[in-house]
């Protein structure tokens, strides 16, 4: 049986950031086998897996989308809520909205060098909504 129930981030600004620590510290005790889904409830932000021990690679992410999606680009039609508001929301299309994470004996079972990622793509001080569900 699957339990779903959600978990607020605080504001993150904008750039690639670690939040495997926060999701695991709010998990129940997790079955032996199964699947952990978490799904971002928002169209500006990601969520990825990816290294998680040099912030290197982070910086690298965060140069490399606003190189390939800037914001502000003369072409964009939505600009409503600023400059960065169109690019977001191709950024956060390009990494998706959610990721699954096989769990074995009770924990995650990432790899040991992944870590899940919130792509924060607005400058604004936005808290995030995550759904999480264990299946």
């Amino acid at each position: 049986m699957a339990t779903t129930f959600d978990i607020q981030l605080a504001h993150y600004p904008r750039g690639f950031h670690l939040i495997t620590r926060n999701i695991v510290s709010q998990l129940p005790l997790l079955p032996e086998n199964g699947l952990l889904v978490v799904f971002i409830k928002h169209t500006s932000a990601a969520l990825t897996i990816n290294e998680n021990a040099d912030s290197d690679v982070r910086e690298d992410f965060n140069t490399f989308f606003n190189k390939l999606v800037p914001d502000g680009a003369p072409y964009f039609i939505h600009t409503s809520e600023g400059p960065d508001d169109m690019s977001a929301h191709i950024k956060a299309s390009f990494l998706g909205s959610s990721v699954t994470i096989p769990i074995k004996n009770h924990r995650l079972n990432l790899g040991t060098w992944q870590g899940i990622y919130l792509c924060e793509f607005r400058d604004g001080g936005y808290s995030r909504k995550l759904s999480i569900t264990i299946i």
